[in-house]
């Protein structure tokens, strides 16, 4: 690729500052935009250019805001979901930290192209620096008209605010995190629900993750066809960001075109495998996706492509394990999370990650059956009924391990416990989920009995 987009504003260990945006062509868009294009001639530019949603699921940016009705109620809503929790994942941290001004930019874009005046930044807690930055760096927008009242002289109002997490994985669902930002049990909410027609306090809303907005500038101010000529493959669209992690010579993140393999992803720009180490798997897109073996290494990393093939590119956080490396203990220690992480709410995903999890447990000691292993390929296909993706992610590093990596599994059984350890991965007996106890309580007191707080309801956008 001759030059990044997404990282072209870099200035090493200091974010861009509002001058050094605007003096490398920052807000040319939102300009070009409020100058010279309908709202729909945006959303037709995205549309043309194929950008994909970049936080997990893949679905056509575009599409998601033609989905606002033309006639529907006010006040509308842009919501940036920077909620970044998927396990080995980083790269949105990485564009506020190197480049605010992006991320509000294509906010801005998304706001007029849906006719939204109001914005939420929802972000994880732990990112305390990042949302000092981006509060910072709204004001500073506000000062220079790029946000607030009549844009640039112009009859469009949009302002944002930043609504820190409350910490759990789920609320990277696009339902529970709007049911967070409202103050009631962040739950996905059920199948069918359309957030573009009704979404936050039932309003229209659009939700975007980082990486997918940082795009929009760049696609309004050069083109759709622009856009699509950065990537390598048919199925591709412009560039992506690739968080690599685990036995490799040089972890980091990489701008790369679209399409890119994962072969050279690894080997080229992560500079190959930690001495002395050999390749066995890799996660492409996050704990939430299918281990790749190495006879598909050569695999384009794009969504369609990998879809063809039966994978996701989920968010392209690539993790790398190496020969020594038991998947069985890898995938055990995901499930531990992913059991401790459900919101509960639905039976598949309630009842059935603890299962997993137990059943991993026993085979990575040694104490399952080929029936316990059969019983696991029967739980994780049932995982689809859940009523979000949420399960159903959680269950694909462990379909890819009975699929893949079987004679691994069954080096566990029979007694013989784990050939590369001999120490269980972790202490996975019991339940995995956080039980709370209430002041005043007991230790162990039924559930059912305990005194629940009253839900803060938020009634209206606090902008």
């Amino acid at each position: 690729m001759a030059e990044p987009v997404l990282f072209k504003h870099r200035r090493g260990r200091r974010h861009a500052s509002l001058e050094d945006y605007v003096a490398d062509g920052g807000y040319e868009g939102l300009k070009k935009a409020l100058a010279s294009m309908a709202p729909a001639q945006v959303i037709q530019e995205v549309l043309d250019s194929g950008l994909r949603g970049r936080g997990g699921a893949g679905f056509p940016a575009g599409r998601k805001w033609g989905g606002v009705p033309p006639d529907g109620e006010h006040p509308r809503y842009m919501q940036c979901n920077a909620d970044e929790m998927e396990p080995g994942t980083f790269k949105d941290r990485l564009i506020i930290n190197a480049d605010p001004h992006l991320l509000l930019e294509g906010m801005a874009l998304g706001a007029y192209a849906i006719g939204a005046s109001k914005g939420i930044i929802f972000i994880r807690p732990s990112y305390e620096l990042e949302a000092e930055l981006l509060t910072l760096e709204i004001e500073r927008a506000r000062e220079a008209n790029f946000l607030g009242r009549n844009i640039l002289g112009t009859d469009f109002s949009f302002d944002i605010i930043v609504h820190r997490s409350a910490g759990r994985y789920i609320c990277g669902e696009s339902g529970a995190q709007q049911r967070a930002v409202m103050g009631v049990r962040p739950n996905p909410i059920e199948t069918g629900y359309r957030s573009a027609v009704r979404g936050l306090w039932n309003k229209p809303t659009v939700v975007n993750n980082v990486e997918t907005l940082a795009h929009v500038p760049g696609i309004v101010r050069n083109g759709a066809a622009w856009f699509k000529g950065l990537a390598l493959t048919p199925g591709g669209d412009g560039t992506k960001l690739f968080p690599v992690s685990g036995m490799v010579a040089n972890p980091g993140c990489f701008e790369l075109p679209s399409g890119v393999t994962l072969r050279e992803i690894i080997f080229t720009h992560a500079d190959g495998m930690l001495p002395g180490k050999r390749f066995k798997a890799a996660l492409p897109g996050g704990t939430s996706t299918k281990f790749i073996p190495e006879r598909l290494l050569d695999m384009p990393m794009d969504f369609q492509s990998m879809r063809e093939q039966g994978y996701r590119l989920g968010t392209g956080a690539v993790i790398v394990f190496d020969q020594d490396t038991c998947l069985v203990a890898a995938t055990l220690n995901m499930m531990h999370y992913f059991a401790r992480e459900s919101c509960g709410w639905c039976t598949p995903c309630r009842d059935g990650l603890p299962l997993v999890l137990d059943l991993l447990g026993r085979i990575e000691e040694g104490s399952a059956t080929r029936e316990d292993v059969a019983e696991l390929g029967r739980t994780v296909a049932f995982m689809d009924h859940a009523n979000c993706a949420f399960a159903p992610g959680a269950a694909e590093p462990v379909l890819a391990l009975l699929e893949h990596f079987m004679d691994e599994v069954e080096a566990h059984l029979d007694g013989k416990g784990c050939p590369f350890s001999a120490q269980p991965a972790l202490p996975w007996r019991g339940e995995p989920q956080r039980v709370f106890t209430w002041p005043g309580e007991p230790e162990g007191a039924c559930p059912g009995a305990r005194p629940r707080p009253k839900p803060r309801r938020i009634v209206s956008c606090p902008i």
